[in-house]
């Protein structure tokens, strides 16, 4: 809040203890630059005391200050000065921020400064409890700790402004566990203890903190928790530090365990009072505003605007909702405390502990606000004590802040009756059942907020020292406050971490929650509350929906996971985005905050019912694969697919145009490899249907960055099924081994693989798998530049397409065999049998097909009548979004432009070619690429361009073991004049 102790304040004041401000008969001055206000920083903390030109040198820069230091600091404190003089006659000596021998002094009043008056009323407290008036110490550290108004020099930078800011937080800190002490002596021991647990979270080490948190406790009949502190603090303080409790933690243990009665609130002090009633005082029981409060500026404005403009006709009414541990009540309180002002009759605050099993019964709320407002004796019914309640606050401007709220039917005996109050709520799901409320969602933190929080707890300098580490932690915290609040007190309490050893113990997610809590704080514990909340078929359904670790679940999936209608799977998921336990960020699509899912898959593994989770993987694969197959009759007609392992019993979504098939594929990519890899974990019934799910998706689809995901997916289902002696699913794991690490350009292990995969499978039994295996092993091998060994592959591909086949097979396989012709020097045999299968293709109207047969025909060309045929076939897989194909086109179809001599188009072509591999990481489309753009910007007089291009080339074809190694090499060696030295290993 704004620096106003008092209506006499001094014309001129300064405010430390937040952002650093000043204010010159209450207007705010403009302090200039970071550094500028550092120097003002410097000078206000010295209290009039001379700071030499060197020291402050070294605290605005460190070891580590520019050229110009000296005149810089000149520069800042002339601007100062015009700024905090406004009117001083120009050359006119400064009256306030002088020069003193080297070095400069702000000669001001000591309470212009918010930190002196600070230290004076908590001097006044000590001495005001030490006479033995505890009224007037609560009441001076109260009106001390409202001068805070986040954090201590917010911004300022420089070694300095580190170290104080250190301590003026610790001082801080102090001071709130003096103001707990003070409550403890009036008897508002029920008042702080949600203070005290705020307090003990943010500072789990501090034992004084959680002495008065036991005894607050045990003052309100709950000595079971009190004793509950004892034993998790003993815990932290040895698993921690290695050390028993103190003295005076110890102490309050055995008292409590003895009963000691001198631990019972002390009898009131004897008081004078008027013939006439006392004036209560208006209630404060705002807790802390945290000092390290960061981010939300644009939604810290927004409900700031809203409460301060609580005028009119009707009660304002704000509700903040989200997941637990978003930090909606840290929100509340610091708006509340920024707005404190506009409301002098008071602030009430209750948690009405709606996450928790015991929910805050309204009946004992409004007793205890009553209380608050000097009610001697309330009456015993909800309606008589909220009437009486509405009438108390019916000429009154107050602030009711109603934290972590079950429902609307808690709050709404809580709402006062006329306008000039506001009420601000939250609560874990959406007050909507309020008239007239605003609602706020409170989602997580940016990546910069987070970053922030995580630095002002952990320091600047420990993040600054290792940055991509300290982006590492927030993320594995999901940016949620609660757990970056955690993670950094962690580290905070261990000078020997680094920030990669935390952000290495958080990256393992199976114990990412363990490691997410401190003493009696854990992430875990909070997402609990809500988790317990949800009813059995919810609780069931936040379950089974993180069985697949997909970023989202689109409605389809989520009733083949329940094992219920859409209807009713549309129900349960959108009561738990009412519960802030799943999110919907568009309709039909549902998603977890990462820590959620985290909970979810721990439940799923603590309740052990795992046939029904399998069950549940089995229904997503029931309606996956049927889709795939829709799709792939949509994208290709009348293309067989390989036979399945697996009998299904759902005919799948409904695809109707090749578009909504394309866009299927696409939207559910990152599904369709969740379930793959749930089922991989499961038994063989699923293994077979992760790989039939597979063999159908790269049918169609044979995106080489799946690689990452699908090959360790697959040699993992691979050891398995070789361990059960399943040659069936044995034959389909290598066929689809083979092709992904085709894809990848692993061209070796996918020899290997199509091998084994013919091992297990019956050359006199043609089946489509059959054929699509030798096809594949015959291409390869051609590619390998075995032209010989391909040509049997393909024509058993051939033989087994005449019984089990299509007419589309037929053109595939005799433009593969184009291929094989070609490079075995049958020229004119190669060009008439790629023609022949661009004919059929045509003819079958199946668009991919076309596609790959006419690129089959531009390679065979390899002269300039091939460009037609390139530029035909990229246009088709540009429309069918094939990416990959695309870049092959356009390097294929560079060549073709350099052969006729189109240099420039050529050099273009091989350019966008090459963007596409290196986005795909497609090493051998890299290499045309570059082989052919070296090629043209040599002819285009670039040669050390053009030499870079060949040498990349031909360190990828070495790599790969493909033949166009040696003709690449060839050409360096016609344009270098030093011999090409060999590529590394």
């Amino acid at each position: 809040m704004e620096f106003r102790e008092t209506p006499q304040a001094p014309a001129l004041r300064f405010q430390v203890l937040g952002p650093v401000q000043a204010w010159l008969d209450g207007k705010p001055l403009s302090l200039g630059s970071p550094q500028q206000q550092a120097v003002l920083t410097a000078l206000l903390l010295h209290s009039g005391r001379p700071v030499t030109t060197q020291d402050l040198v070294d605290a605005l820069w460190g070891d580590r200050p520019p050229t110009q230091a000296v005149a810089a600091l000149r520069t800042y404190v002339s601007r100062l000065r015009s700024v905090i003089e406004p009117r001083r006659e120009v050359r006119r000596p400064a009256e306030l921020l002088v020069s003193v021998a080297d070095g400069y002094a702000l000669r001001i009043p000591g309470e212009s400064v918010d930190l002196a008056v600070f230290e004076r009323l908590s001097a006044e407290a000590a001495a005001a409890r030490t006479s033995g008036d505890k009224q007037e110490a609560h009441r001076l550290l109260v009106r001390a700790l409202d001068l805070f108004s986040g954090r201590p020099l917010t911004g300022i930078p420089g070694p300095y402004a580190d170290a104080q800011r250190l301590r003026l937080a610790e001082r801080q800190v102090a001071a709130a566990e003096e103001l707990c002490a003070a409550a403890l002596d009036v008897g508002l021991h029920a008042e702080i203890v949600g203070e005290l647990n705020s307090l003990t979270a943010e500072h789990p080490l501090r034992e004084r903190l959680r002495e008065l948190l036991m005894l607050a406790l045990y003052r309100c009949g709950r000595q079971a928790e009190a004793l509950g502190v004892y034993t998790d603090t003993r815990k932290l303080l040895i698993e921690e530090l290695g050390v028993e409790p103190g003295a005076g933690l110890s102490g309050m243990h055995t008292r409590i365990l003895a009963a000691d009665p001198k631990l019972a609130l002390p009898a009131a002090a004897p008081t004078v009072r008027d013939d006439g009633p006392a004036t209560p005082p208006a209630p404060a029981q705002l807790p802390a505003d945290v000092s390290d409060f960061s981010g939300r500026t644009e939604l810290v404005g927004d409900l700031s605007t809203v409460l301060m403009n609580a005028t009119g006709q009707a009660v304002v009414v704000t509700s903040l909702a989200g997941i637990g541990g978003v930090g909606k009540t840290t929100l509340a309180v610091h708006v509340a405390h920024r707005v404190r002002a506009e409301f002098p009759d008071g602030q009430l605050y209750v948690d009405l502990r709606g996450a928790g099993a015991s929910p805050a019964d309204p009946v004992v709320v409004l007793g205890d606000f009553l209380h608050a407002l000097g009610v001697a004796e309330n009456p015993d019914s909800l309606e008589q004590r909220a009437a009486l309640y509405r009438s108390l606050l019916a000429n009154r401007r107050m602030l009711i802040l109603l934290d972590n709220a079950r429902d609307a039917d808690q709050i709404r005996p809580l709402i006062p009756g006329v306008s000039g109050c506001a009420v601000l709520a939250t609560s874990r799901s959406r007050l909507a059942g309020i008239p007239g409320a605003q609602l706020f969602d409170v989602e997580e933190l940016t990546p910069a907020e987070a970053l922030a929080l995580f630095s002002a707890i952990v320091g600047e300098q420990r993040v600054a020292a290792e940055p991509e580490a300290a982006m590492k932690v927030v993320a594995a915290c999901g940016f949620l406050p609660l757990a970056v609040r955690i993670a950094a007190a962690r580290l905070a309490s261990r000078p020997r971490w680094s920030v990669s050893d935390l952000a290495t113990r958080l990256a393992d997610q199976r114990r990412r929650l363990d490691e997410l809590q401190l003493g009696n704080l854990a992430v875990e514990t909070t997402i609990g509350l809500g988790y317990g909340q949800l009813s059995v078929d919810e609780a069931r359904a936040f379950r089974f929906l993180a069985l697949i670790d997909s970023p989202d679940i689109p409605l389809a999936a989520a009733a083949a996971l329940l094992g219920v209608d859409e209807y009713t799977a549309e129900d349960l998921a959108e009561a738990l985005v009412e519960a802030n336990m799943l999110e919907c960020f568009t309709p039909g699509r549902y998603r977890y905050h990462d820590l959620l899912r985290l909970y979810a898959q721990r439940q799923n593994e603590r309740i052990g019912d795992t046939a029904e989770q399998e069950l549940a993987v089995l229904r997503l694969l029931d309606l996956l694969i049927p889709t795939i197959r829709n799709a792939a009759h949509v994208i290709e007609p009348d293309d067989p697919l390989p036979e399945l392992l697996t009998t299904f019993t759902s005919t799948g979504l409904h695809l109707p145009t090749n578009q909504a098939a394309q866009d299927w594929l696409r939207t559910e990519g990152a599904l369709l490899l969740s379930a793959v890899e749930a089922a991989a974990s499961g038994p063989g019934t699923l293994q077979r249907a992760a790989v039939d799910l597979l063999n159908y998706l790269f049918s169609i689809d044979p995106d080489p960055t799946r690689g990452p995901r699908t090959l360790p997916v697959l040699e993992a289902i691979g050891e398995d099924t070789r361990r059960r002696g399943d040659s069936a699913g044995i034959a389909r794991v290598y066929f689809a081994l083979g092709t992904q690490q085709s894809a990848t350009s692993d061209f070796q292990g996918s020899e290997q693989s199509f091998r084994r995969s013919l091992e297990h499978q019956r050359p006199d039994e043609p089946t489509v798998l059959l054929l699509a295996t030798a096809n594949m092993l015959g291409v390869i091998l051609n590619m390998n530049n075995r032209p010989a060994e391909a040509l049997p592959f393909l024509e058993q591909a051939h033989a087994s397409n005449r019984v089990v086949g299509t007419s589309i097979g037929e053109a595939r396989i005799v433009s593969n065999m184009a291929r094989v012709q070609h490079r075995l020097g049958m020229t004119e045999t190669a060009i008439r049998s790629a023609s022949d299968g661009v004919a059929a293709a045509r003819a079958s109207e199946n668009g991919p097909l076309l596609a790959q047969t006419l690129y089959q025909l531009g390679v065979v060309l390899s002269t300039a009548e091939a460009v037609p045929h390139l530029r035909e076939a990229h246009r088709l897989y540009q429309a069918q979004r094939n990416p990959l194909w695309e870049g092959y086109a356009l390097a294929r179809l560079a060549s073709a432009l350099f052969a006729a001599e189109q240099h420039a188009e050529a050099a273009e072509v091989a350019g966008e070619s090459l963007a596409i591999a290196r986005e795909m990481d497609f090493a051998y489309c890299q290499g045309l690429a570059n082989a052919a753009l070296g090629e043209a910007l040599l002819a285009l007089a670039q040669p050390a361009r053009g030499l870079a291009c060949l040498q990349e080339a031909h360190a990828i074809f070495t790599r790969l073991g493909v033949p166009e190694a040696s003709p690449v090499a060839d050409l360096i060696s016609r344009q270098h004049t030093e011999p090409f030295p060999p590529p590394a290993p």
